[in-house]
């Protein structure tokens, strides 16, 4: 993993991942409902989750949504893209704090992060079916670029995979 810059909103501060945050994010990864649009199921125990979630060998970059009262409220990542200057992001909200605007305004500080770095593009991919995720990405800007049908075969079955993206030049 590589290292991240700590970010702040007016009610989170993104953080590195530590090993203690796996007790909290474990209810919402370990949830079949939650974890319909992953690309693997649930995950099964605690232990598992960390080895996914701390993979040495993982290029990308995870930041923790940490509330004012040092909650864990989700997970956000950014992940090299097919070349220099273009990375994908992606983004959970634990169980218990979905539909209170931590994606969003997480995802806001992020995304300026980001091209504040010198991307030039981010892109996201998202089931779909999973339409509060579709509504997150065209609110911050995000643009439909792509519908892959029959695309990939999960624990849900074949699903078909839309793919956003975002320019530093677009507004947002």
């Amino acid at each position: 993993m590589r290292d991240v810059t700590v970010l702040r909103t007016d009610r989170f501060i993104l953080r590195p991942l530590r090993s203690d945050d796996t007790a909290a994010l474990f209810p919402t990864f370990a949830d079949e409902g939650q974890c319909l649009y992953l690309t693997r199921p649930a995950f099964t125990s605690a232990e598992e989750l960390w080895g996914w979630l701390a993979e040495p060998g993982w290029n990308g970059r995870t930041w923790i949504a940490e509330g004012a009262n040092g909650a864990v409220c989700g997970r956000f990542v950014a992940v090299p893209g097919h070349e220099a200057g273009v990375e994908e992001v992606g983004y959970v909200t634990v169980m218990d704090r979905q539909g209170e605007g931590v994606a969003r305004e997480c995802m806001v500080a992020l995304v300026e992060h980001l091209f504040a770095e010198g991307l030039r593009k981010l892109t996201a991919e998202v089931d779909t079916d999973n339409t509060p995720s579709i509504r997150l990405l065209e609110r911050l800007g995000f643009r439909k670029e792509a519908h892959f049908r029959q695309h990939e075969t999960t624990h849900a079955g074949l699903r078909e995979v839309l793919v956003y993206g975002l320019l530093a030049s677009d507004p947002r």
